[in-house]
């Protein structure tokens, strides 16, 4: 009788059948964000601190992505809804380049950040997508239905704001364990 644990193949979050009471495009997103969580996890699972604020050949380290995400989620989705920047997100974003978070902090961070999120489209997912959403002090347009509109820009379907974000921590990830690890 063998006692070895049984490895349970990988389903991406699309295909598990889930938040089937939102409408697709709000699904979608939703999809999208667990996708990146899992990914994000998966990516940088075993790097140590210093592998995680490592810039291997100047590139930016995997720190700054994994704020980067956590809190340019945030800002996208204040567009969505329609509202400008506060004070606070302003801080945020200026304090990107610089922490001192373990991974672990970073992690939580994000988690809550695409928890949030995951509220926030749930209540997005039901106005009218063709509603004119203006981006930044210049108020500049876009509708949630457009592609890079500021609910997809910010991991759905078409955008790629999170999807870029999560792919350069991953290969940051990928370069600081292949950095560490060459002889």
């Amino acid at each position: 009788m063998s006692t070895s644990a049984v490895s349970v193949p990988y389903v991406e979050p699309w295909l598990r059948g889930t938040h089937a009471d939102v409408p697709a495009v709000g699904r979608a997103v939703l999809h999208a964000l667990e996708l990146a969580l899992d990914d994000l996890s998966k990516w940088t699972m075993g790097l140590t601190d210093a592998e995680v604020y490592a810039q291997p050949l100047g590139l930016t380290s995997v720190a700054f992505h994994l704020r980067h995400i956590a809190r340019s989620v945030d800002r996208i989705l204040s567009y969505a809804e329609g509202n400008q920047l506060t004070a606070e997100q302003l801080t945020a974003l200026k304090a990107e380049q610089a922490g001192s978070e373990t991974l672990t902090e970073l992690l939580a961070e994000i988690e809550a950040s695409l928890s949030n999120a995951a509220e926030r489209v749930r209540v997005l997912a039901t106005p009218d997508f063709d509603t004119f959403r203006g981006v930044g002090r210049k108020q500049l347009p876009t509708s949630m239905d457009s592609c890079g509109g500021s609910y997809t820009a910010a991991c759905g379907p078409g955008g790629d704001h999170g999807e870029g974000s999560a792919g350069a921590a991953a290969v940051g990830g990928a370069d600081s364990i292949g950095i560490f690890t060459e002889k």
